[in-house]
């Protein structure tokens, strides 16, 4: 069993919205089972919607079902959002369910909700932008040009009196 966070370290697993319904199962230590509905979910970890929240710290063996089979994983709950969301990361995931979880990924039936995000701001970015208009950049490269020659022309005076 490896570790998801020892895959790409240095930076953040994209996240994906679930688009349907996605019942999940917890199975405590002691057997207990509760039920709750995926929100989110990234190779590392994701977003439960539960009845009511576990503790945090608790670890877990979470199941699933992706279109491409289910996925088990041992994982850790995280501080809850609110009364019924609660996050969790993978601390042990079977290759065969991390190779399961990425096929589902790449098959496009998730949202990439980070990619959603950048593409709203680039589009909000998009409408507010007002390019300055091409003449005043003209218009002062001209200037600089003026400004240089009548400084060059004025030293060249200078030192040809001087020269005298």
């Amino acid at each position: 069993m490896t570790h998801p966070y020892q895959l790409h370290a240095n930076r953040r697993a994209p996240r994906f919205r679930l688009a349907e319904m996605t019942p999940a199962l917890l199975q405590f230590q002691d057997s207990r089972l509760a039920p709750g509905e995926l929100q989110v979910i990234s190779r590392t970890g994701g977003l439960l919607s539960l009845s009511k929240t576990v503790d945090q710290g608790s670890v877990v063996k979470l199941t699933f079902r992706t279109h491409r089979g289910p996925v088990l994983g041992t994982a850790e709950m995280l501080c809850p959002l609110s009364w019924n969301d609660q996050p969790f990361r993978f601390v042990g995931l079977e290759e065969s369910d991390q190779h399961r979880m990425q096929a589902a990924f790449q098959s496009g039936l998730y949202r990439n909700i980070e990619e959603e995000e950048w593409i709203e701001e680039f589009r909000a970015a998009m409408v507010n932008w007002n390019p300055p208009p091409r003449r005043h950049f003209f218009r002062a490269v001209l200037a600089a040009v003026t400004l240089a020659t009548l400084c060059l022309g004025s030293v060249i005076y200078v030192f040809s009196a001087h020269l005298r």
